[in-house]
Order: C-alpha cells, then sequence, then structure tokens
C-alpha cells in the first residue's frame, strides 16, 4: 500500500489573470522540481498562443516532493487550471481528481465572477479550500477588504486565507504547509479494484493516446489490460509515468498519483474525458463521479479563403480534436464559400483559440461565419428539429414556434457603472433578476439572458463600459420560446447564404440595415446597378444600392441637336439593362472576410 499520509493532491482556481500559472512557476521553484537554469515564465502552458495572451487553455498537472518544516518529505501533485469559463468544463474534470483546491483572489481586483463559480464548482466536489490572496505586494492592494469580501461572499474565514505574491515569492512556503496541514490524503483509496480518473488526454505522433489520471485505487502498470467504464472499450496499457514537469516513465503508479498512461489507442474520439479506468479480469463495481458528456454552446462555418487548401485543413481539423474532446465539426458546403465544415465549440474564446491555432499550427488562412447557436424549432405538423446553421431553418408558414438557449450570467462590476450595465442587459434582451452588494464598491447582478445576444461584442462592451473591471460567468439556463426569424441577405436578387443568421424579429430590421450598407462600402462596383436587400421570407426590410460604372458616351457630341444626345443615353439604358438581366455578381472573397470580422457588421 502507497504511503497515503504524506501524499497531497490539489489545483490551483482563480478568475482570469488572478497569477495561477505565476504561483505555479513559485511552487515548482521552491520545491526544487525544475532547476533554475531550466525555469521561464509560465513553465506549464506549453502552447504558444497561452504564452502570448497569458491564459491557460489547457489543465497542466506536475508532480513534485516537497521537504516540509517537520522534516517530512511529501508528494503533492499539482493541476494548474484555466480561468475562463469557456473552459470550466476542464476545470470541472480537475477538481475531480484532487482533494483540495487553492483558490486565488487579486490582492487589487478582489473576487470575481469566475473566482465564485470555481468556488462553487469546489464545493460541490467537497474539495478543502485553502484561500490565497496574491498580489499583496501591489501599491492597490487592499487586503483587509478582500478577507471582508471572502467572509461575505463565500462564506470563508478571513484567517484562513494565505497572503502571497508569487511574483516576488513572498508567502510561498506557508502556502505549501497549509497545504500539508489542510488538504486531506488521497480519498476512496480502500475500494477493491483499479479506479483511475481521466481529466485529460493529448495525441502524440510516436505514442499515439496519452491518458491524464488520478489514480483512485489499486496499482496500474505496463501490459494491464484496461477498460473503460463508460462504453467497456477495452485497451492495452504501454506505458505509465509522471509529469515532473515532462513526462517521465515510472514502473507504475498507486493510489493517489497523478500521472499518465500510453495505451494502444489511437484515437482520441474513443477517450471520454472525465471516465473511470479499470482492468478488464478484475473490474470496480461503479465509476468515480465527475463524468457528464460536454456539449457545444457555439456554431459556425470555417472555410479555407483558398479552396485547394479543403483536404490540409480536414487533416489539422482531425488533429486538433485529438487534443481537444470538446471541439466537434462535420463537413458543409456553401454556395458563397464553397466545401468547409460546421464547427461547434464550448465559447467563444473556445473558437477564437480553435482558429488561432488552426492559421499558426497548420499554416492556413480560414475565414469563419457569423457564430449562432442550436435552435428548437417546433413545426405546425408537431415535428421538433433541432436547427445549427441558419440556412436550415424551414419556411416561415411551416413553423409553430422556435425556442432558443438561455442562460443565467452573473456579472460582477463596480457598483458606479451599475446604470450603463443594465442599460446593455436590457438592450440585450435581458432580464436582470437582482443584484447583491459585495462590498461599498462592487455589486453582482444576476441576469438571464438568451446566449445568442452574448455571442459577439457583450464581454467586450462590458468591460469598456466598467472600464475593465466588470467580469462574467455563465451558466445554461434551458429554453426559452422567443420570436425569431432568418434574416437573409440579397445581391442583385440572390440569396447569399454566409450572410443568413437567425435573429430576433424586433432587431432584424436595425441589423439589416447595417449588413447592407455594410455590404454597400464593402463591394466593388459594376457595370449596372447592384441592389443589395435584407429580408425575411419574401419581405424586403431593408436596401441599398451600388450605382453603376457609367461612360460618357456623349462626349463625342459638340454641340447640336439634343436629341442625338438623348438617343445615345437611350441606347447605354438598353444595354445596361440587358447585362443586368444576364450579368451576375461575383461577390469577392475578402467581402466576405471583412463583413465576418467586424462586429458592427454582425451587432444590430
Amino acid at each position: 500500500m502507497p504511503d497515503l499520509h504524506h501524499t497531497r493532491n490539489f489545483c490551483i482556481i482563480a478568475h482570469v489573470d488572478h497569477g495561477k500559472t505565476t504561483l505555479s512557476d513559485r511552487i515548482l521553484e521552491l520545491t526544487r522540481t525544475v532547476e533554475m537554469r531550466d525555469m521561464k515564465e509560465q513553465l506549464l502552458d506549453s502552447m504558444d498562443l497561452e504564452r502570448e495572451r497569458g491564459i491557460t487553455i489547457k489543465s497542466h498537472p506536475v508532480s513534485m516532493v516537497y521537504r516540509a518544516r517537520d522534516g517530512q518529505d511529501y508528494a503533492f501533485n499539482l493541476i494548474d487550471t484555466p480561468g475562463h469559463v469557456d473552459f470550466s468544463y476542464e476545470v470541472s474534470r480537475s477538481l475531480a481528481a484532487c482533494e483540495g483546491a487553492m483558490l486565488l483572489i487579486d490582492a487589487a481586483q478582489g473576487i470575481e465572477a469566475q473566482t465564485v463559480a470555481n468556488a462553487h464548482l469546489a464545493l460541490e466536489q467537497g474539495l478543502e479550500i485553502i484561500p490565497v490572496i496574491n498580489k499583496i505586494d501591489l501599491p492597490s492592494a487592499d487586503v483587509p477588504a478582500i478577507q471582508q469580501q471572502l467572509e461575505d461572499v463565500l462564506a470563508i474565514p478571513a484567517e484562513e486565507a494565505v497572503l502571497t505574491s508569487a511574483k516576488n515569492g513572498l508567502g510561498i512556503e506557508d502556502l505549501l504547509e497549509a497545504a500539508v496541514a489542510r488538504v486531506p490524503q488521497p480519498r476512496w483509496a480502500e475500494v477493491e479494484g483499479l479506479r483511475m480518473l481521466i481529466f485529460d488526454c493529448i495525441y502524440d505522433t510516436y505514442k499515439g493516446v496519452i491518458c491524464y489520471v488520478r489514480v483512485f485505487s489499486g496499482t496500474v502498470k505496463a501490459n494491464d489490460s484496461i477498460l473503460t467504464m463508460s462504453d467497456g472499450m477495452k485497451a492495452q496499457v504501454k506505458e505509465v509515468g509522471k509529469f515532473s514537469p515532462a513526462m517521465t516513465k515510472q514502473d507504475s503508479l498507486q493510489a493517489g498519483d497523478v500521472g499518465y498512461i500510453v495505451t494502444n489507442r489511437r484515437d482520441v474520439a474513443e477517450i471520454k474525458l472525465g471516465d473511470t479506468i479499470t482492468l478488464t479480469n478484475t473490474p470496480a463495481k461503479e465509476m468515480l463521479p465527475g463524468y457528464k458528456e460536454v456539449s457545444p454552446m457555439v456554431f459556425s462555418g470555417i472555410y479555407p479563403i483558398d479552396t485547394s487548401d479543403y483536404n490540409k485543413l480536414k487533416a489539422g481539423m482531425g488533429k486538433l480534436r485529438l487534443n481537444d474532446a470538446a471541439f466537434v465539426y462535420q463537413s458543409e458546403n456553401s454556395v458563397a464559400l464553397g466545401f468547409g465544415f460546421r464547427c461547434g465549440f464550448l465559447g467563444l474564446l473556445h473558437m477564437e483559440i480553435i482558429q488561432e491555432r488552426i492559421r499558426r499550427e497548420y499554416d492556413l488562412d480560414v475565414i469563419s461565419t457569423y457564430p449562432s447557436v442550436v435552435y428548437f424549432v417546433t413545426k405546425t405538423d408537431g415535428e421538433t428539429i433541432e436547427v445549427h446553421n441558419p440556412v436550415n431553418l424551414p419556411d416561415p408558414a411551416e413553423i409553430d414556434h422556435i425556442e432558443e438557449p438561455m442562460i443565467n450570467a452573473s456579472i460582477h462590476l463596480p457598483s458606479t457603472s451599475i446604470g450603463d450595465v443594465l442599460a446593455l442587459v436590457s438592450e440585450k434582451r435581458g432580464l436582470c433578476e437582482h443584484t447583491e452588494t459585495i462590498d461599498e464598491k462592487r455589486v453582482m447582478l444576476v441576469c438571464r439572458l438568451p446566449l445568442n445576444e452574448i455571442l459577439v461584442d457583450f464581454n467586450d462592451r462590458l468591460k469598456s463600459i466598467t472600464h475593465g473591471y466588470g467580469s462574467m460567468d455563465y451558466e445554461m439556463a434551458g429554453y426559452e420560446q422567443a420570436k425569431l426569424c432568418r434574416l437573409d441577405i440579397m445581391v442583385n436578387g440572390e440569396s447569399v447564404d454566409a450572410f443568413s443568421s437567425i435573429v430576433h424579429k424586433d432587431k432584424a430590421e436595425g441589423r439589416g440595415r447595417a449588413l447592407c450598407k455594410r455590404l454597400k462600402e464593402i463591394l466593388p462596383r459594376q457595370m449596372f446597378k447592384i441592389a443589395i436587400q435584407a429580408s425575411i421570407g419574401s419581405q424586403v426590410i431593408a436596401r441599398e444600392t451600388i450605382s453603376a460604372y457609367r461612360k460618357d458616351v456623349t462626349a463625342k457630341c459638340y454641340g447640336g441637336d439634343i436629341s442625338r444626345k438623348r438617343k445615345l443615353l437611350e441606347k447605354q439604358k438598353e444595354g445596361k439593362k440587358r447585362m443586368k438581366n444576364i450579368g451576375s455578381v461575383s461577390i469577392p472573397q475578402d467581402a466576405f472576410i471583412k463583413i465576418l470580422k467586424t462586429s458592427d457588421g454582425g451587432s444590430s
């Protein structure tokens, strides 16, 4: 039996940019897990994107040994988690693999939306929470106020908080001593049989699928035959090891360990994150809690700008899917943009990250269509269908009603900005259900909003209204009926499917006008007039006209009778009429890019 009394498993949770990764850097230094010559900023953030943006996208585990003040050596397994709302499923899986959580709070910013959300996730899993007030060396740090917030908002006694500065290394040893004293030893170790939780997995070109696991009971070693409990699929273990912080091969993993296993599987789609692994010969009786299917919330079409790159994009998407189980895609065809993919994401940041990774890692230029959500459409014959793409919305005459996804959002903001934020919420068809005062400077609004309305610019506008101090966290809150319709954009009488979107009827006209105006600026002029129209079904609600190029056919007439000029102008008019009937407008690729990249093409 392994020494469970000297094993501690914990993760670091916090709001975005409160210093999680910097804190894990200091812990790695103090425990001498990484030599100082190999140390670099954001050591656990391995992706270029993570380092550039200063955000954590994937959870990163690391095992280390700490010599405590009592002279004993303790095995620490630390998991650094993302802070953004889009990756809360990553956080919940990481929490399921731990017994304790360090809840990091910025001494200048205070408790924010994801701080509360992550704290509740940890409490639901029954974890021991160690509050950490970080960045205490900042001139704007207000520690007593933060301690008061801890008691008022999270009901955690203020004296439990550990004061640190991850940048300067202040208080890190106190924090590790608190982990020794307060984090319980690994749970459920006495259960018979092998039980491991998969909290992440990556794809390696040489080794295949590598699962990041937490072993709760039993022992696993190379050549063991294992099965996943949710679907009963079998596999062979080829290698086991720990992270220190690079992958280091071990003979076996025992109860309480966090590490990785390499199996003979080649497809990450077969591995379900949050699933339980057990031995084939002596399977465990029940699964570990924490497994749930993750479903995408936001859908968008991604197309290669150069159509010959389609196969390259397809291969790139397949590889991304291998390392990101929450990302789903299927091929689709658009009249305007050619062949591409309809992709599902957890949220807007997730969508942005995936697109950026496609551009960088596979050197592809891509264009994405306006993001949309999943609607439930009940037809007049009683049939209910799911609509992911506006193009698939049935004819208005066949629709009985449409239901759209709703969210419950908790918005933390300075009390001075409350009026402007309430105006923004009502503009987005939201309803403020109640407000809570956090302290004399900050309030929390609990609002109910349609998911569709917060897709494009809600977060940006919230940040600008609150001068960067506002933060938002949301959770899904079911479906609700709404007056929705499909807004089509027609150029020269032909509908352009890439610009179609599902909007609320009250907002359709404003949105249509904005799109038509934008297209008028972007589309090149032709030899004939081009009508740009926004329509709902057969009803045109907005129109702009691009005027034609006009050759001066009367230039050769010096003086003389006006009828000569009129005859030439009439002849020109006839020619343009004929040209308009047979001419078709081909919309250049950069017009799509400009429209789909500017949010004012999308906001009403």
